[in-house]
């Protein structure tokens, strides 16, 4: 007696429907993909919100975004953060935030930085992707300022860090966000920033992920794909405000354009007014 089988038209007809499952299904499950890494990047900046406003409610004043040390003098606890290379060794923000990120994952102190470290980053160079202070979260220069000029001609974001209850309009500054460094500031999301941005110093490529302006900006290689394709669906980043919310906008909302009057957007988003 024979038995039952396929035809080759059968056959084909199988597996013309799995190849179109497939290329229906992937998108689908790439955008969920996406979309999770987001939430997760979204609740690392709630945990750094915390943390900041913890730190401030300790010290009265929110933490410097950078303080200058000479090399092996007063490290933060871990040693410094980035790569001796090109980043400035001294004290960065989310070190005055305590148990947040320590370097040293050898004692088992990985589930502590990984708040830092951004799920969604798509950086291209393997010593950019190991740096903590690139392609992760950046704070605003406007509000928690450098203890010390970070090169010359950056003057404006020297100074005291502010208060939260010192800023006028909070709830709508931002105080950190997904960014190409740990420091971000208006003149990253400027078209014409009143300082030439290069990259001979690895802070000036700092950017906001996606951001239509960056296809024109100077930025190593590496950061590329990142900074012109963005990281979260449509182009999206999170934000922590300065008044403790977090929320996802248009990395696009975040420009600061250049007009005959100034600079549109850079208050009160990005500078307290």
């Amino acid at each position: 007696m024979r038995r039952p089988s396929f035809t080759l038209t059968e056959v084909l007809v199988v597996i013309v429907t799995i190849a179109m499952l497939v290329v229906i299904l992937l998108p689908a499950l790439r955008r969920s993909r996406q979309e999770a890494q987001a939430a997760v990047c979204g609740s690392n900046i709630k945990q750094l919100l915390c943390g900041l406003f913890s730190y401030e409610l300790e010290k009265q004043i929110l933490p410097y975004a950078f303080v200058l040390r000479q090399p092996f003098e007063d490290p933060p606890p871990g040693g410094y953060p980035g790569n001796a290379k090109y980043d400035k060794r001294g004290w960065w923000w989310f070190n005055f935030i305590e148990d947040f990120y320590v370097q040293d994952f050898s004692k088992k102190s990985y589930e502590k930085a990984t708040a830092v470290r951004c799920p969604s980053k798509r950086l291209g160079d393997p010593a950019l992707k190991d740096d903590i202070l690139c392609g992760n979260y950046g704070i605003n220069l406007s509000i928690c300022k450098s203890a010390s000029v970070i090169r010359p001609g950056w003057e404006e974001f020297k100074g005291t860090p502010l208060r939260s209850s010192n800023i006028p309009r909070a709830a709508e500054i931002l105080l950190i966000v997904d960014s190409g460094y740990a420091l971000i500031s208006w003149w990253h999301a400027a078209d014409i920033p009143p300082v030439s941005l290069g990259n001979a110093e690895i802070e000036e490529t700092s950017y906001i992920p996606g951001l239509w302006i960056n296809k024109d900006r100077s930025l190593l290689p590496g950061q590329k794909y990142d900074a012109i394709n963005g990281r979260h669906p449509n182009k999206t980043v999170n934000v922590g405000f300065a008044d403790g919310h977090m929320g996802r906008v248009k990395a696009d909302d975040l420009f600061v354009e250049k007009t005959d009057g100034g600079y549109k957007n850079k208050s009160s988003l990005w500078v307290p007014k």
